[in-house]
């Protein structure tokens, strides 16, 4: 068996079309069919010196170290399919990618994979794709009787720069198929993405089955400023073109803040005019009746006033589906939420070998935005403890980590790190081509601040005071004092706008959880308030209170219960100590230490 190549490598990936449909015809069939299949493809990329390194239902993912191997083999594998009887129906799809990729244990990372799935996905059955640069690699050394068909260049449903297609042709091969199940399939308007999506497959298996579930018409993804709400719609959607067949269009509604004018943007994306005759709300939803199309309605939350048009479009058109990025829900009728966690972290204290650390997606992520400041960046022994607390430090948050990585052109991971116990000066400088509250992470929080009522400001900036997560009653108590506040409908409000998270102790009480950078800036609401040290010795006061209670039950029967609790609160329980000493406490302070 061939070795793992490495550096520059050809991809071929394949897949069955119409696996799912073969399956359900004949199950014992298939699996016998499958067999050969398997066994056909191996030993067919195995004779050119390729390497299969991962195999996914009926899908081969196999690396070469030269590209005309690669095409070599793919045009045997289709001549040797369709040379057995047993194997007739099936029809079988193949890609080749070329690109530097990352491969440890066996497997391959980068985006030369994403690039070369993207590629197998705008395939036929029958068909072999090339990407313009394996075309380059190939063109020169071509098998006997093969040869090159220029598709033209398309738009793959990464969303990233146009790739120039290339059809494998031959005397004995399939020749004619459909157009390619590229963007340019149906009528969208999706903008040209700068970089890959990084990660997020999980999640985008959850939207696309949910969006084409019948009883879905409204999907709203929530989550704080720069969790990637924009970037995750706008792949969904790219992935759900073909399902729609009068297209998917993108509505941009971030510079609004009226919401009488979401109609005209949703016209304007539609390309329908505007006659001083009838109203938009009479002739968009006239013009959607009939239709099949999905509406990407992004960043909602400062227009939510213009929920019951979306309503009424919903209503008057039965076809139409609505993807909507918002950082609070919309409630509606028929809306299904779907918050958009952080991306997946590793744990610092417990750092996997080397090899797996970029299998966590913030990791990924950084990595692969450092390299477009940095090429040569990888992630060592020596830096790699400091990536992982960066990305952590950061909440798994993709703005923030993005940001991150474009300081590794100046400094380090290690001095990154040092630098971030002030993330929101630093992490500034996004690119000048992104929205302004995308330049910076400040920028992303101050956009969700600034739709705050004045009370859910100061119950906000107030709850900066607590450290690891708070209580109801805590929050009652320390914000909320002089009775000028409803803490219930407050705190439910900033939950449901994502500035607050909701978790559960062991005995089910809820715990409220501020993601640190969201707390940085809180802290820094309410230092420049007047009350500061007001809420931190009411905060003081409070885990006082708590310790001393606790004091008496450590040596009896319900021991066990108040340790735990007490574990629980432990950065509360430091923060208030520090305050007590920092503002000279010393008897409260001392109260405080000897009830631990």
């Amino acid at each position: 068996m061939a070795e793992a190549p490495s550096g520059t490598v050809t991809f071929l990936f394949t897949d069955i079309e119409g696996s799912t449909r073969l399956w359900e015809r004949s199950q014992e069939r298939m699996q016998s069919v499958l067999a050969r299949h398997d066994a056909l493809l191996r030993e067919g990329i195995e004779r050119q010196a390729g390497y299969v390194f991962k195999t996914m239902g009926d899908a081969f993912c196999a690396a070469f170290p030269a590209a005309p191997e690669a095409l070599t083999a793919a045009l045997h594998l289709q001549r040797a399919l369709s040379g057995e009887e047993a194997l007739a129906s099936l029809r079988v799809r193949m890609a080749l990618h070329t690109g530097a990729a990352e491969q440890r244990d066996g497997d391959y990372f980068g985006p030369p994979l994403n690039r070369v799935s993207r590629l197998l996905s705008a395939g036929h059955g029958g068909q072999v794709l090339l990407s313009e640069v394996t075309q380059g690699l190939v063109r020169d050394a071509l098998p006997v009787g093969a040869s090159l068909r220029s598709l033209g260049e398309h738009r793959l449903k990464d969303l990233t720069r146009p790739e120039h297609v290339f059809q494998l042709t031959a005397p004995d091969l399939l020749s004619d198929f459909p157009p390619l199940r590229t963007l340019e399939a149906r009528p969208h308007n999706l903008p040209l993405q700068r970089t890959p999506l990084i990660g997020r497959e999980q999640e985008l298996r959850t939207l696309t089955q949910m969006l084409l579930r019948e009883e879905v018409p409204l999907l709203t993804l929530t989550g704080p400023g720069g969790t990637g709400k924009t970037r995750l719609a706008l792949q969904a959607a790219a992935e759900l073109l073909e399902q729609f067949e009068d297209g998917v269009f993108f509505v941009g509604l971030a510079p609004l803040s009226d919401p009488a004018l979401v109609p005209s943007a949703v016209a304007q994306a539609l390309g329908v005019r505007e006659s001083a005759e009838r109203p938009l709300a009479e002739t968009l939803p006239e013009y959607l009746r009939e239709r099949q199309l999905l509406l990407v309605l992004d960043n909602l939350e400062q227009v939510t006033g213009a929920a019951p048009f979306v309503s009424r479009l919903l209503a008057s058109a039965p076809g139409v589906k609505v993807l909507a990025t918002s950082r609070v829900p919309l409630h509606l009728r028929g809306e299904q939420e779907h918050p958009v966690p952080p991306l997946s972290l590793p744990d610092p204290k417990r750092l996997p070998p080397l090899e797996r650390l970029t299998q966590y997606e913030t990791v990924r992520l950084f990595v692969e935005r450092a390299r477009g400041v940095k090429p040569n960046f990888t992630v060592t022994n020596e830096n790699a403890a400091a990536v992982a607390e960066i990305c952590h430090r950061l909440d798994g948050l993709p703005l923030a980590i993005e940001l991150a990585a474009a300081r590794v052109r100046i400094l380090p991971p290690q001095a990154l790190l040092a630098r971030l116990q002030n993330r929101l000066a630093l992490l500034t400088g996004g690119a000048r081509d992104l929205p302004e509250r995308q330049q910076t992470l400040r920028g992303a929080i101050e956009w969700s601040f600034e739709l705050l009522g004045e009370e859910e400001r100061v119950l906000f900036r107030r709850l900066a005071a607590f450290a690891g997560g708070r209580t109801l009653e805590a929050i009652e108590s320390v914000c909320n004092a002089d009775g000028g506040l409803d803490v219930l409908d407050g705190v439910s409000s900033l939950v449901e706008k994502s500035l607050l998270r909701q978790e559960e102790d062991a005995e089910g009480e809820p715990r409220f959880v501020m993601l640190e950078t969201l707390h940085e800036y809180a802290s820094e609401k309410l230092q420049e308030s007047a009350e500061a040290e007001e809420i931190r010795s009411r905060h003081a006061a409070f885990f006082l209170a708590l310790a001393e209670e606790a004091k008496p039950q450590l040596t009896g029967p319900e021991q066990g219960r108040w340790l735990a609790r007490l574990e629980v609160e432990h950065e509360n329980l430091r923060a208030a100590l520090r305050h007590l000493l920092q503002s000279g406490d010393a008897e409260r302070a001392g109260r405080l230490a000897g009830a631990l």
